[in-house]
């Protein structure tokens, strides 16, 4: 379901659902996510933090591994990523 959400929104994703976020405003934005029933999504967001280190098959694979696609696999979300020396 393509739309716009402002704060306080409320957006329902049914199971097996593709949804994508994105912040065009510019400024800082939050979101919390709920899972119910769970997914077993730890393994998602305990190694989220870890892709600005990875190699871009790394990080392809990553992605693959916990079903999360972009529109751009090679930079990922929207400014891409900052690799640590």
């Amino acid at each position: 379901m393509p739309g716009e959400a402002t704060a306080g929104d409320f957006l329902h994703v049914p199971v097996g659902g593709l949804h994508a976020f994105r912040d065009d405003s510019g400024e800082a934005a939050s979101i919390l996510m709920l899972f119910a029933p769970g997914a077993p999504r730890e393994g998602y967001f305990e190694g989220i933090t870890a892709l600005a280190g990875l190699t871009d098959e790394e990080r392809a694979r990553f992605f693959v591994e916990h079903d999360s696609y972009f529109t751009d696999v090679g930079t990922g979300p929207q400014g891409g990523f900052t690799r640590r020396a």
